[in-house]
């Protein structure tokens, strides 16, 4: 009887044992809780809890501690129209390389990128292609190539691009450029040469080519007509 009682006393340690020891495992399986995930959001106010210094002269208080606090009166463009848009030009050069994207913009990754507080989204940027617009978005606001001449002029990638989000290898077409820089007549008639005009970039032999063979938007642009003509003296400005 001791004996038996003696077997069934260590048996129940032994399973008590295991039974701690399977816990234990199970606990150290579960996937720790990510820091960042826990982290809260950031928000206007960790860099400007006032607003005023930063705000243009005679400019009304503003409220909030986001993006929300500009979009009541700043309602988002999403025309699409090749125009201007001085209030999100200047705010996102201000920012540019100071803070992330998702500080006002809302991302998942391949479905939606949109504002904070509003329902609406520009297209569904992968991982990859988010870096790629944070790179293109650098140099529009720091290079010295043409898309960051036309960031000083306030033309955000909407300005040029459209509705969507810009993707790699997307061009601009010709009447798109035309919207601002036309039209096609007044444009030849500015750069016809006067000593020799049949040597004007926007009226040659080729017809209508377009406007990004020369120009360049995000790298460095170049005269077309030179890789044939290279002892033409022709410079883009």
């Amino acid at each position: 009887m001791k004996k038996t009682a003696l077997m069934i006393t260590m048996s129940a340690f032994f399973g008590l044992v295991y039974l701690l020891a399977g816990n234990i495992t199970l606990e150290a399986a579960k996937p720790a809780k990510s820091k960042e995930a826990a982290a809260p959001r950031q928000s206007c106010v960790t860099c400007h809890p006032d607003f005023a210094p930063v705000l243009p002269k005679g400019h009304p208080p503003a409220a909030g501690k986001d993006i929300g606090a500009c979009t009541t009166c700043h309602k988002p463009d999403v025309s699409g129209k090749a125009a201007a848009n001085a209030f999100s030009a200047r705010l996102h050069r201000a920012h540019e390389g100071k803070t992330d994207c998702v500080l006002c913009h809302t991302w998942v990754p391949g479905k939606s990128f949109g504002l904070l507080g509003q329902k609406l989204t520009w297209g569904k940027p992968s991982k990859e292609e988010m870096a790629l617009l944070k790179q293109v978005s650098g140099t529009w606001a720091t290079s010295t190539y043409m898309d960051a001449g036309h960031g000083k002029k306030n033309v955000t990638c909407m300005g040029c691009h459209g509705k969507a989000l810009p993707a790699e290898g997307d061009s601009v077409e010709n009447d798109r450029c035309l919207e601002c820089h036309g039209p096609l007549e007044k444009l030849q008639a500015k750069t016809a040469p006067k000593d020799l005009p049949d040597r004007n970039p926007h009226k040659s032999h080729l017809g209508d080519i377009g406007c990004t063979v020369c120009h360049k938007g995000h790298k460095e642009s170049a005269v077309y007509c030179l890789q044939c003509h290279p002892n033409f003296q022709m410079k883009l400005k």
